[in-house]
């Protein structure tokens, strides 16, 4: 207890000056450890790399990229092409050593260290892998005056806080092609994450040729899968980038596509089809039938060819097999309830416990580990397994206190749409969690978790960053950086920087707004939009229903988690109200909003006429409008010192409860910034 208090003492003496130094730098992550010097090394054409000690074609070719994307973000004309084994460098200005080529596995040494002063650039790293991140952080330092382009003197030692750091891409629901799968593998390296969950079969499609059983792609993708060249291809590109790929077919439920090729191993006699739908469905591969294993042994040994990691994820999720919710196929099915008798199992939970156990053999037989979502969690499986927590904190704890390893996913569920802040303070390993150290270092990291119902490959992007960046640093940097301010103000250019990466968030959402306006002025659509944001949660389904060919080109797809427009004018509220030293600037900045906003839903008018699928947000539109003219006048109270009448704040409470109602699943998000502007001009 000593012992932290110190710690926080120091921290409380230091971080002031931290910020001080620090203020103008867009790193992230956030290294470990970084000192800031007085003192910029200037860029020219002279700029060369060169590369010492122990060093792959990988490292050579991602140093390459780097130069590349230096060169063309500055506009200079550097004198190397391609860096190259046994290519002599004079006069080299980065300089890299590493003294060993890394592994791409789990826990490989990523750490570098990043020194810029008079003399050059000095990045050392133990690892070749480590390298690759620090040659992130060196370009996300550069930065740029009258005099020219340049980076800060700094003294960077750095290293990730958890070894695994996720991104899960499922391509079940909705396939995406691997030029999607390949230009966000460029993001996560970006960001340093490593580790590429693929979620390759589901109820709704089985995205992965088989030669071994060609049926389940044939008869269960509707066309849309990865060639196996396609697998290897995506595989090794992410290698070069220090990431992992874990593959995860999802057994023994959500295996509908499994069944529509071979109803043999399903609970039920079939027929089945893909799903459309989205939801949880009944069928289940049978667990009574040795040939079930024997296929799942076939198929497991094919698909341990293609991926090499030595983790290879099961699923396991959502059999329901709670008294309240039980799994029909396996209760009505003759040969489980004779294997319920035989060997002694209770109930369902005891049967997939049962089914885990021997999946796990043969994936052991196979030389891989295996992982699960936290169903799968049992005391008779083997210790070295991975439990993937996504429906909430306890069975990561569980699991830890059982001796297990985890990863969390709970709380970074992006396609629930909500702000990067919520993700950002949801720490994998808070202070307060009841586990002793050992067991603390049970706990792996964590994965953001991309499930592709309401996404396609022209929305995806948008849907993953730039939040997935604020969850990356989560995972990689020390606890205490957690200043959700300081982190907003770092991601609005690293989302630009991982744009320039191929990602398509920004330069989709105008091009969708072009569609929705049949290719007219988007400027009202877009006032508009720039204020909505998808319904949260998993409240759209419910809204609408939707299946697996439904459009996502509507404005709810448009519309953009933690919109910036709106954030920051809830900002400008928020620190205006606080009598902010900038008060007058911030006035400013809320009322040239409002008078907008107030404006736009007439020249909207014209759009919705000529498009009438805009009709379904004309509400928003004109519920904004109302707002405004609400917020306006509540600022010019507020100005004048004139609290405005009850009566007055008993419409604007209507008002505000009407606006709080989503149309065509989005929302207006800035209704409570208003709010607060009337609850100030009445004297609340």
């Amino acid at each position: 207890m000593k012992l932290r208090l110190f710690i926080w003492l120091v921290l409380m003496l230091v971080l002031p000056v931290w910020a001080q130094q620090t203020a103008g730098l867009n790193l992230m992550p956030w290294p470990a450890e970084i000192q800031v010097q007085d003192g910029r090394f200037y860029l020219d054409d002279s700029f060369r790399v060169a590369i010492h000690g122990a060093a792959d074609e990988a490292l050579y070719r991602y140093a390459t990229r780097i130069l590349r994307l230096l060169s063309g973000r500055t506009g200079l004309f550097f004198p190397q092409d391609y860096l190259r084994p046994g290519q002599a460098v004079s006069s080299a200005a980065l300089v890299i050593r590493c003294q060993r080529v890394g592994k791409v596995k789990l826990g490989e040494d990523e750490s570098y260290a990043l020194k810029i002063n008079r003399q050059g650039i000095l990045l050392e790293a133990p690892t070749t892998i480590g390298a690759m991140r620090g040659l992130e952080t060196f370009l996300q330092l550069l930065d740029a005056d009258s005099t020219g382009y340049f980076f800060p003197f700094v003294d960077i030692r750095d290293r990730p806080r958890f070894p695994w750091r996720g991104l899960l891409i499922d391509v079940a629901r909705h396939f995406m092609p691997p030029e999607v799968i390949k230009r966000n593998l460029d993001g996560m390296a970006a960001v340093k994450l490593n580790v590429l969950h693929w979620h390759l079969s589901d109820d709704q499609g089985f995205r992965v040729e088989s030669n071994v059983y060609p049926r389940l792609h044939r008869m269960g993708s509707d066309g849309f899968y990865y060639t196996q060249e396609q697998i290897r291809d995506i595989v090794h590109y992410a290698a070069e980038r220090g990431i992992r790929v874990v593959p995860e077919f999802d057994v023994p439920g959500h295996a509908t596509s499994w069944l529509v090729g071979h109803p043999e191993i399903g609970s039920a006699p079939g027929p089945y089809r893909v799903e459309r739908k989205w939801g949880i469905f009944y069928p289940a591969l049978n667990p009574a039938l040795d040939t079930t294993y024997a296929f799942l042994d076939r198929f497991f040994g094919e698909m341990a060819e293609l991926f090499p990691d030595e983790y290879f994820h099961i699923g396991g999720d959502e059999l329901e097999h709670g008294s309240n919710h039980p799994a029909r196929d396996w209760n009505q099915n003759p040969d489980v309830q004779v294997l319920k008798k035989r060997e002694n199992l209770p109930d369902n939970a005891a049967v997939q416990a049962y089914f885990n156990r021997r999946v796990q053999a043969i994936l052991k037989k196979h030389g891989k580990k295996m992982v699960g979502w936290d169903e799968i969690l049992h005391p008779d499986l083997p210790r070295d397994i991975v439990i993937q927590s996504w429906r909430g904190r306890d069975a990561m704890v569980k699991a830890a206190r059982m001796g297990y390893r985890s990863i969390l996913s709970n709380g970074y569920y992006i396609d629930l749409i909500y702000p990067a802040s919520k993700h950002y303070l949801n720490d994998p390993l808070p202070s307060d969690l009841p586990l002793t150290d050992p067991q603390r270092r049970l706990i792996l990291g964590g994965e953001a978790t991309m499930w592709a119902e309401f996404v396609s490959p022209e929305t995806i992007d948008s849907r993953i960053w730039p939040r997935t960046a604020a969850i990356a640093e989560r995972l990689w940097s020390p606890p205490e950086i957690n200043d959700v301010k300081a982190m907003y103000r770092r991601l609005e250019n690293i989302t630009f920087q991982l744009e320039e990466r191929g990602l398509t968030h920004e330069k989709n959402y105008p091009m969708l707004l072009r569609r929705l306006c049949r290719y007219r002025d988007i400027e009202p659509l877009k006032t508009l939009v720039d204020v909505l944001e998808p319904v949260k949660g998993y409240r759209r389904p419910h809204l609408r229903q939707y299946t697996s060919y439904s459009p996502l080109t509507r404005v709810v797809d448009a519309a953009r988690p933690d919109a910036p427009v709106a954030r920051h004018f809830r900002d400008a509220v928020e620190q205006y109200l606080q009598n902010s030293t900038s008060r007058d600037s911030l006035r400013r900045v809320i009322v040239r909003n409002l008078i907008r906003w107030k404006n736009n839903h007439s020249r909207l008018q014209p759009l919705i006429r000529i498009s009438p699928v805009l009709q379904e947000v004309e509400p928003l539109s004109a519920n904004l409008c109302e707002l405004a003219t609400l917020g306006l006048e509540a600022i010019n109270a507020i100005e004048a010192n004139h609290p405005l009448p009850e009566k007055w704040f008993q419409h604007a409470q209507l008002l505000f409860q009407q606006a709080r109602e989503p149309h065509g699943e989005a929302e207006l998000v800035v209704v409570d910034a208003v709010e607060k502007l009337a609850e100030k001009a009445t004297s609340r």
